[in-house]
């Protein structure tokens, strides 16, 4: 009686952890749903932005001004930032281990025998980076605070170590969102900025309101 009563007593609380798993699952189904459509909502603002600051940068070229020169000349690249953006946590399949293998791809080949140092956004990035190359900063706690002014406060140091020369090129290595089971590996340019090509290079007389100096300014963070 005592082994019988004991197996009642095992599935009655298989059965109650079954319900507490169940809300878990409702409750991460539903903020997956939010934070995929936060995503959509946003990616037509954020293309339109890059176009319009690509725009704004062709009209730059060959004006002489002091943006010109700073932020859309190429140089030789010697020294180079990655800025790799990964979670906080893990239990995320390969959602950081893609953008690390890609993050050292980029050292081992694209860029051999460069200096290449690393801004990590996220912890699991910065744990495993640390232990090979050179984290310039780590800003792992934004996401404790995702807001505007602390993204631009990142945006705006990456912008002084480019005008400064401390280095020559900065790019960006993230995940880009396709659906909650497939995550694609991106590699892009952040500065020097790159001016629009194809049908965006579209020669036009623009008449630009604030100045075309300030529009730069104010897009890039």
């Amino acid at each position: 009686m005592a082994a019988l009563k004991e197996i009642r007593l095992r599935i009655k609380s298989v059965k109650n952890t079954q319900k507490i798993t169940k809300a878990m699952k409702l409750v991460a189904a539903s903020k997956l749903g939010r934070a995929q459509e936060a995503i959509t909502a946003a990616r037509p603002y954020a293309v339109a932005l890059d176009s319009a600051l690509r725009r704004v940068a062709t009209a730059l070229e060959g004006t002489g001004t002091e943006y010109e020169n700073a932020l859309l000349t190429a140089r030789d690249v010697k020294h180079l930032t990655l800025v790799v953006m990964t979670s906080d946590r893990g239990l995320c399949g390969a959602f950081n281990s893609n953008i690390i293998k890609q993050s050292n791809s980029l050292v081992s080949n694209e860029y051999s025998g460069k200096q290449v140092d690393f801004l990590t956004i996220g912890k699991k990035g910065n744990d495993i980076l640390r232990k090979r190359h050179t984290i310039l900063a780590d800003h792992s706690t934004v996401f404790d605070n995702l807001t505007f002014d602390n993204v631009a406060e990142i945006a705006e140091q990456l912008m002084r170590l480019f005008i400064t020369g401390e280095y020559d090129r900065i790019e960006l290595v993230y995940n880009k969102f396709k659906n909650a089971a497939t995550q694609i590996v991106m590699t892009e340019q952040f500065l020097p900025i790159t001016s629009a090509e194809g049908d965006n290079a579209i020669a036009a007389d623009y008449i630009f309101e604030p100045s075309k100096e300030e529009i730069v300014k104010e897009l890039i963070p």
